[in-house]
């Protein structure tokens, strides 16, 4: 498994282009399908939150709520202009909370628990060495 290491902006650059394309894929192969968008952000928000370096890990629960309405402008449902495609975006944005939380609280958790080992590896070495 690649283990690349991405900046804060890197992670979330690479949360919005894919769910961009993800949301361009369920509009043409599956009918503009709300649950399967949602069912594929979950994998995104775990490898954004995996793959952020260690210095921008609070970086992931931020971008990935972003990444999830980038996503969904190809999927949203929008009629009659800029108006109504707005009007779809948070239409969708509001039924499919349930998704965009779920993902985020995936993101921030996985997040968590790599800044706890984190912090326990550093007091951990910083004992292990004798004072000078």
């Amino acid at each position: 498994m690649p283990n690349p290491r991405l900046t804060g902006l890197g992670s979330g650059l690479f949360c919005a282009l894919v769910m961009f394309l993800l949301g361009l894929v369920c509009a043409v192969l599956f009918g503009a399908s709300l649950t399967a968008y949602g069912v594929l952000f979950l994998p995104v928000c775990v490898l954004t939150a995996v793959w952020v370096r260690r210095g921008d890990l609070m970086t992931a629960p931020v971008v990935v709520p972003i990444a999830f309405a980038v996503g969904l402008l190809p999927v949203a449902d929008g009629d009659g202009g800029t108006g109504g495609r707005l009007m779809g975006l948070v239409t969708a944005l509001a039924t499919q909370a349930g998704w965009l939380y779920g993902g985020t609280l995936v993101a921030g958790l996985i997040v968590i628990v790599r800044r706890v080992r984190l912090v326990h590896r550093r007091r951990a070495a910083g004992v292990a060495r004798p004072p000078t």
